[in-house]
């Protein structure tokens, strides 16, 4: 297993759709889960997918036990879905920052579903099917843009309210 360098936004790669899976259960895609869990730890993130390590495939991990930066009730389990399809459960959509690996340091509101369905498969083949809300539906999301070539800036209704983490938690508000 080893920590792979993770794509920045302005990076081409990131902006291309990502490839079926075609083969499970092979030594390659499990070196790839396992660089991919190991990367994202490395990085404190709550989800990773293969297009931002360079991998164009449709393959998305997410989940957490212990993340420092992450609300203890937000814990998602963790998840391996390739091929994913998402559907939403309803027509409501929630606000809500996020950040993402691939722009470290910024943050911006998305509005993203607020309950979904996905599916696809595990490392093996088998089938993964999940119903998901807040935290855990948001970060499926963010996580099968990326396989789209999407990263959340182009989600966003409003640009005021994206910028470097630092510059907003030292901002002022006026009045």
């Amino acid at each position: 297993m080893s920590v792979r360098p993770i794509l920045k936004m302005g990076d081409p790669r990131l902006l291309r759709s990502a490839q079926p899976v075609t083969e499970f259960g092979t030594p390659e895609l499990q070196v790839l889960l396992d660089d991919m869990f190991e990367t994202m730890v490395a990085a404190d993130g709550a989800g990773l997918a293969a297009p931002q390590i360079g991998v164009p495939l449709q393959v998305v991990i997410f989940g957490f036990e212990n993340n420092p930066d992450i609300p203890q009730d937000y814990t998602i389990p963790r998840t391996i879905l390739i091929n994913p399809v998402i559907r939403p459960l309803s027509d409501e959509v929630e606000d809500a920052w996020e950040g993402c690996l691939s722009l470290p340091g910024m943050r911006g509101v998305v509005p993203r579903w607020a309950k979904v369905h996905y599916e696809g498969f595990d490392q093996n083949g088998n089938p993964v099917s999940c119903e998901a809300t807040g935290f855990h539906a948001r970060v499926a999301q963010h996580e099968c843009d990326h396989l789209k070539g999407i990263l959340y800036p182009m989600r966003m209704d409003d640009m005021s309210l994206f910028g470097f983490i630092d510059a907003m938690n030292k901002a002022v508000p006026e009045g």
